[in-house]
């Protein structure tokens, strides 16, 4: 019989599942053509590499994201996160918008990718200024004194229905509509619109148990 040597074991490599290693997920450019956008990657993707700071890598790892992983910012949001430092950059790698229902806008320098007409209009209008992410690296090559800043990415209404299979994980189902006619259980407690009430089928007599036959007249058989 032909012998391998236990030292050829050592050399052989491991079985694979169909469809092999599960190779790294994570964005390495974005998916987006937009000229402007690359050109800020191509800057702070040689700020990451050539600094030690790790404000560029975050910044850059941003810029790869969707647009759903970069919620916009809104301005009531910006001046809460910079009571206190109003000599700091606010730096959001996002849109910022407007809130009207914040009616005094304070100070504030803030980087952005984008700003909504009326956003900037209110920023500038208060003494602030509305900077690039090329005029922030000429600033803070290294993210010195600046806030770092995002919105809420889990405030969307289809992050309600994420999760599980129904019943395992809380999470809101799919439905037409929420009201009283739609999946509320109608036809099966009082609480939720009716209950039927059920039909007596048996009774009893002085301590004898009597049944209902199963016919159209109703009529009463013996004890049973």
């Amino acid at each position: 019989a032909f012998h391998v040597p236990r030292d050829c074991f050592c050399a052989m490599g491991i079985d694979l599942k169909a469809g092999g290693r599960k190779p790294n997920s994570n964005r390495t450019a974005p998916k987006s053509k937009n000229p402007y956008l690359l050109l800020l990657v191509k800057l702070y993707r040689f700020l990451a590499r050539r600094t030690n700071a790790p404000f560029n890598k975050v910044v850059l790892k941003r810029l790869f994201m969707s647009r759903a992983n970069r919620p916009t910012v809104a301005l009531s949001r910006l001046a809460r996160s910079m009571e206190g430092k109003e000599d700091k950059i606010a730096v959001v790698v996002s849109s910022v918008t407007d809130d009207v229902r914040l009616l005094k806008v304070p100070k504030m320098s803030i980087c952005a990718l984008r700003f909504t007409e009326m956003a900037r209009a209110r920023i500038t209008k208060a003494g602030g200024e509305c900077i690039t992410f090329d005029q922030l690296a000429l600033r803070a090559p290294t993210g010195s004194n600046t806030v770092l800043l995002r919105g809420a990415r889990n405030a969307r209404e289809a992050v309600r229905h994420f999760g599980g299979a129904p019943g395992t994980h809380h999470v809101a189902p799919y439905i037409r509509s929420k009201g009283r006619k739609f999946e509320k259980a109608r036809g099966r407690r009082a609480s939720r619109g009716y209950r039927p009430r059920r039909q007596q089928t048996s009774f009893a007599i002085d301590g004898v148990l009597w049944k209902k036959k199963k016919q159209t007249n109703g009529s009463v058989v013996g004890p049973g």
